[in-house]
């Protein structure tokens, strides 16, 4: 079971709906950072709250959506520690986690169909990093933040 912090802005609050459940039927606990209905909200916010309980180590990954996912992927990598990942498949959110430690998986809200969206989430948190030459790689991510700590 893992803690999932989520989060959406406006244009991604009917794929949150349908994911929470999800979360909990597959034995997940969450918690819903928000937005919490379709009024306009801006998704920096939200990143910055999914992705601080993320890098706090309150949470072991997060969800973030907004309208393309390219806007709250951008702001929550701003969080020192997270390293957040726009999937918009299964192989990209099975790499994102096989190789480069993703902790926080963003998805578009719009333009992708609700079992594609649980299969990419499914796979997400079910896949594992590899570590290996793949952990050289996350800790020059990690450098370029200022932290060279080896995990």
């Amino acid at each position: 079971m893992r803690r999932i912090a989520i989060g959406c802005d406006h244009r991604g609050f009917a794929l949150k709906e349908l994911i929470m459940p999800f979360l909990q039927n597959a034995g997940h606990s969450h918690q819903d950072f928000g937005c919490y209905n379709t009024d306009s909200v801006d998704y920096p916010d939200i990143a910055q709250k999914v992705g601080e309980a993320v890098a706090s180590g309150n949470f072991d990954q997060g969800i973030l959506i907004c309208n393309t996912g390219i806007g709250i992927s951008i702001a929550a990598n701003k969080i020192k520690g997270i390293r957040a990942a726009l999937c918009c498949d299964v192989f990209a959110a099975q790499r994102a986690r096989q190789h480069n430690d993703a902790n926080v998986l963003c998805l578009r809200g719009e333009n992708i169909d609700t079992e594609s969206a649980l299969e990419i989430v499914k796979t997400f948190l079910a896949t594992d990093f590899e570590g290996g030459r793949h952990l050289q790689r996350v800790n020059k991510i990690r450098a370029l933040e200022g932290d060279s700590q080896e995990q």
